[in-house]
């Protein structure tokens, strides 16, 4: 028994992750990867924290008591933030509910995992960016090289469109319609949705420069926008490179305006057009639609950003005393292995 409930635990990981998630559930890697990952820290966990091996994995080890001992592991060994935990659960959660689907007998393990709590995130306050900021940060690159170039154009994308680092470093030539009378943008979002972005007249002339110098008059619409040198012109920039280079100009933007993290980050463009919309008088709705979010709540955090420029405008019209600001397992191997989740 305990070996045929073994054999069908790892062969259900693997049907998991390989082809339940991919086919029916999610078309993102990110998300698939977030899945392979989690499931592959519990594996880890019940390995070297419980002893557990090919021949004693049971149902026993995704008892409550054991997803709770993981969580801890998580939060106490790994320092994961409890946003990561909740992640991490949510992902062991809905493999033991396709577990449940395919192996009625273990349907009480579902079950039972969601009972298992732990306690909800703050927060995080959205670090923005200030136009003085953006402009200070655009204005210490070295255009005279072509990465400077190259790094100039990537910002200038990232901050007009707002897009996601993935988004702007997927775009090819053919996602782009800078010819048309209205020029835009097919980005792929989250989930492989599409979704439709208008480029500005100013930015519409730096990526004409930019195709023309770094692709040639006549680009094949397969050709990655921001490519990595070693491609060929089909292979994506990385984001730890872009990271790196970010951190370089954010160590010189920093002494001329210290409103320049130096903790600077991709997505800090994409936070900074947010609030810039807002500001400029773009609605919420109108704002969710163009960041691509598929539910308003999401969007809704960016209203903490404005809370001062807010509490300004209130204080114009109203009494000092009336303001009121809210704040707002046959083989000796590993489990991992054994699963599917390693070659």
């Amino acid at each position: 028994m305990n070996k045929n409930a073994s054999l069908l635990i790892a062969r259900n990981i693997g049907r998991f992750i390989h082809d339940y998630m991919p086919s029916l559930r999610t078309e993102s890697e990110n998300t698939l990867r977030s899945y392979k990952t989690s499931l592959e820290l519990y594996l880890q966990f019940l390995e070297t924290e419980k002893g557990i091996t090919a021949k004693t994995l049971s149902p026993d080890c995704f008892s409550v008591a054991i997803i709770e001992l993981w969580v801890a592991w998580l939060h106490d060994t790994r320092n994961c933030s409890d946003g990561s935990c909740i992640v991490r659960l949510a992902a062991v959660r809905m493999f033991l509910r396709f577990l449940a689907k395919e192996e009625k007998t273990f349907a009480y393990l579902y079950e039972d995992s969601c009972s298992v709590d732990i306690r909800k995130p703050r927060k995080k306050k959205i670090e923005g960016l200030s136009k003085h900021a953006i402009k200070t940060i655009l204005a210490v690159i070295d255009t005279t090289t072509p990465i400077g170039r190259r790094d100039l154009y990537l910002l200038v994308v990232l901050y007009s469109l707002a897009l996601r680092i993935d988004e702007a470093l997927s775009l090819t030539i053919g996602n782009l319609h800078i010819d048309d009378r209205i020029p835009y943008a097919a980005i792929t979002g989250k989930g492989g949705k599409i979704r439709t972005v208008y480029i500005p007249k100013k930015a519409v002339a730096h990526l004409k420069r930019f195709i023309e110098e770094f692709h040639g008059k006549d680009p094949a619409s397969q050709r990655i926008l921001f490519f990595s040198r070693n491609s060929d012109g089909y292979g994506k920039l990385s984001q730890p490179a872009v990271a790196k280079r970010l951190r370089l100009l954010a160590e010189q933007a920093n002494k001329a305006c210290d409103e320049v993290p130096l903790t600077l980050h991709a997505h800090q463009f994409r936070h900074a057009r947010a609030t810039h919309w807002l500001e400029e008088g773009v609605n919420i709705v109108q704002l969710s639609r163009l960041l691509g979010h598929s539910s308003i709540n999401t969007t809704m955090v960016y209203l903490d950003i404005t809370s001062e420029q807010v509490a300004t405008a209130l204080s114009k019209l109203e009494d000092e005393n009336d303001k009121s600001i809210a704040p707002k397992w046959k083989k000796n191997t590993d489990l991992a292995t054994l699963c599917g989740l390693k070659p």
